[in-house]
This record gives C-alpha cells, sequence and structure tokens, in this order.
C-alpha cells in the first residue's frame, strides 16, 4: 500500500520540473515586453491569441487581448513585421537587431535599457502594429472597424481637384488601438524611462500616417485624367523603416525634466525633439565583444565586406580585432531565361568566392 500511494507524488514532482525546461520564457515576466507576440508561431496564432500564455502584458494589455482577438493578430503580424524590418535596417551594423529564440526580452536585455537601439525597437514595433491593424482594417478582417468614412467628398491637391472614393486606409482607428495596447505598460509609471518609451512609441505611430500616400484612379476619354477618383492608403512598410532608421540616425539624448513633466535635450546646444523623432537616455554601448548577461552576442564570425568603407565594412564591423579568409564555393542561379509559357529556366553556376569572417574578441591572457 505504501508504494501504491507513494507513485502519483514521484509522478507529480517529474512533471513539475518538465515544464520549468520547457517554458523558461514564461518565467521572466521581469525582462518581459509585450513584442514577444512576434516570436509566436504561425500555428499558435493562426486562429486566437492565448492572452494569459503571454508574458510582459500588463492587466490592461490583457483585457484588450480577451476582447480584440481578431485584432491581437494583427498585433502579432505587425510585432513580428516590425522585427523583420529592424533586421533589415540593421543587417550591417555592429548592432544587428538579432532576437534570442524562447526569450521574453525578444532582442535580449541590453535593448531593455534607454540606448538609441532601444529606441528604434519601440518605434518600429509601434509602426508596425499601426500598420497591420489599419490594414486589417481595410480588409475587413476586425470587427466595428472599416474603411475611413470621413474620407468623401471633393478634394485638391497639387495635380487638380479629385474625388474621394475606394477604401481609404482607417489610421485613425489603427493609430488609436495602438496606443492604447502598446502605452498600457509605460502609463503605470512616470518615470524618464516611461516618457522616452512613450515618446519613441508616438514617433512610431506618427512615421506611418506621415508615409501614407494618395492613390487615384482616372476617368476620361482615352485614359485622360480629367476626372480623378482617389483613396488614402499607408506606404509599404520598407518606407517606414527606412524613415525611423533616419531618426535613429539622429536621434537626441534627453534627460527628465526637473519637475518630472517631461523630457528635454541632455546638452543644451541641441533643439528640443519634435513627435516625430526618436529620443534616448543614455549612450549605447559598442556592441563589439559578446556579452551573455545582456544578451549580445558581439560581431565575432560575423561576415564583413573587406573593400567597404561603411558599417559593414571589416575594419568597422570587427571593431578592429582583424578578420579571418575563407574560400568557398558559392552554387546560385544563372543564365536565367523565359520559356514560353509559362516559366522561368536557369543553370546552376559554381564559382569559388573569399569570404571575411570578423575574428572572435579575445580574453585577455591571465597574469602570472
Amino acid at each position: 500500500m505504501r508504494w501504491r500511494e507513494a507513485g502519483p507524488v514521484v509522478v507529480v514532482a517529474v512533471l513539475q520540473v518538465v515544464v520549468v525546461v520547457v517554458l523558461p520564457s514564461l518565467l521572466q515576466p521581469a525582462h518581459a515586453a509585450w513584442w514577444f507576440v512576434s516570436q509566436l508561431s504561425a500555428s499558435y496564432t493562426s486562429t486566437r491569441i492565448h492572452c494569459e500564455n503571454i508574458p510582459g502584458l500588463v492587466r490592461r494589455q490583457r483585457v484588450l487581448c480577451e476582447r480584440h482577438p481578431d485584432a491581437m493578430l494583427a498585433v502579432t503580424e505587425g510585432a513580428t513585421m516590425g522585427v523583420q524590418h529592424c533586421q533589415k535596417q540593421f543587417q550591417d551594423s555592429r548592432w544587428n537587431c538579432s532576437t534570442i529564440p524562447r526569450d521574453a526580452s525578444v532582442f535580449g536585455r541590453h535593448v531593455l535599457r534607454s540606448t538609441r537601439e532601444s529606441a528604434f525597437v519601440y518605434a518600429i514595433n509601434s509602426a508596425g502594429v499601426v500598420q497591420a491593424i489599419t490594414r486589417a482594417c481595410s480588409r475587413g478582417a476586425i470587427m466595428n472597424c472599416a474603411c475611413d468614412i470621413t474620407k468623401k467628398g471633393s478634394h485638391r491637391d497639387r495635380m487638380g481637384q479629385f474625388t474621394w472614393g475606394g477604401c481609404s486606409d482607417n489610421i485613425r482607428h489603427g493609430t488609436a488601438f495602438a496606443r492604447r495596447f502598446i502605452d498600457a505598460h509605460e502609463r503605470r509609471q512616470r518615470d524618464a524611462r516611461a516618457l522616452m518609451n512613450l515618446h519613441n512609441n508616438r514617433a512610431g505611430r506618427k512615421a506611418v500616417r506621415k508615409q501614407m500616400r494618395l492613390e487615384c484612379k482616372c476617368h476620361g476619354v482615352s485614359g485622360a485624367c480629367t476626372v480623378r477618383t482617389c483613396w488614402q492608403t499607408v506606404a509599404s512598410f520598407g518606407s517606414t523603416a527606412r524613415w525611423l532608421k533616419r531618426k535613429y540616425d539622429g536621434a537626441t539624448e534627453v534627460s527628465m525634466r526637473p519637475d518630472g513633466a517631461g523630457l528635454i535635450p541632455r546638452h543644451g546646444d541641441h533643439k528640443a525633439p519634435r513627435k516625430t523623432d526618436l529620443v534616448y537616455l543614455e549612450p549605447s554601448p559598442d556592441y563589439c565583444g559578446e556579452d551573455s548577461s545582456s544578451g549580445f552576442a558581439g560581431t565575432g564570425g560575423r561576415q564583413c565586406n573587406r573593400t567597404s568603407q561603411g558599417t559593414d565594412g571589416c575594419d568597422l564591423l570587427c571593431c578592429g580585432r582583424g578578420y579571418d579568409t575563407q574560400r568557398r564555393l558559392i552554387t546560385s542561379k544563372c543564365e536565367c531565361k523565359f520559356q514560353w509559357c509559362c516559366f522561368v529556366a536557369c543553370k546552376t553556376c559554381e564559382t569559388w568566392r573569399d569570404l571575411h569572417f570578423c575574428k572572435p574578441k579575445q580574453d585577455p591572457l591571465p597574469l602570472h
């Protein structure tokens, strides 16, 4: 009888150990961020977001998540888009916006600091959510949201007069939901870091609005554009990401006002940042060496361009440590021709190329 009673107790103990091993990211709320949704698999988010299982959400965000499951699918899409375009914009830089699998901080703890890289992460993810929510509204994927009904009647631009028609993207709804969801965490506190994040979240939202464009259809004899019907649409997210990258390059270092009412330039000769500018509180590290405590892998082993003078050049990317050259056989498609009908036929070509990789940072030799 004693053996039979002890059996279930042993099984429960084993199961508890398994949970700790399989779900480490869910046990790190102190370093979690809402954009962890970008790391969820497509099968996990295909029908509904399981709000209670997402680390990093504050109470207000969980309430919105439960009430608006259709919008949360767009939030996931926007966060994923933000990560992808962040990595594209910084693919040749020392900090390349890399993510850490199964880590609730997503980018590593160094991005949870107050550097300009953190500013860009907050802005690009905020912009991604605005873009995704707005597009989802236009295609009817979100309840109680449709085309922008304020765009009606006649209007005039530099080309002349036109009539609003079609389905203008509802940027108002996309911006409003993104602000309610994303800013919820920062509005719980009013320290300098919270003010910085709120500012950069807003800059990301405004970037999408700034990049909106007018699309028109001409009506008239022989295609003459005597009458135009136009609608407003968000631009490709690539253009928004490039806009934010320029803002990153010109970001302003700020500090909190003495009365706590806002942020001011840390250096007196700098202008106050505009609502579309990015701001940060502390200088960035050089990102040269590996820092396991913050989740940055360093530039050791990264491929560099030996002839480039830019950020992808071996001198800058390798931080002066030098590089190793490896001769590799590269396979690629070549001599592609269009075949009737209807495909492109290509040959496979092989060429030997010299590739260059940054040397790892060497630890100092021990003293004897």
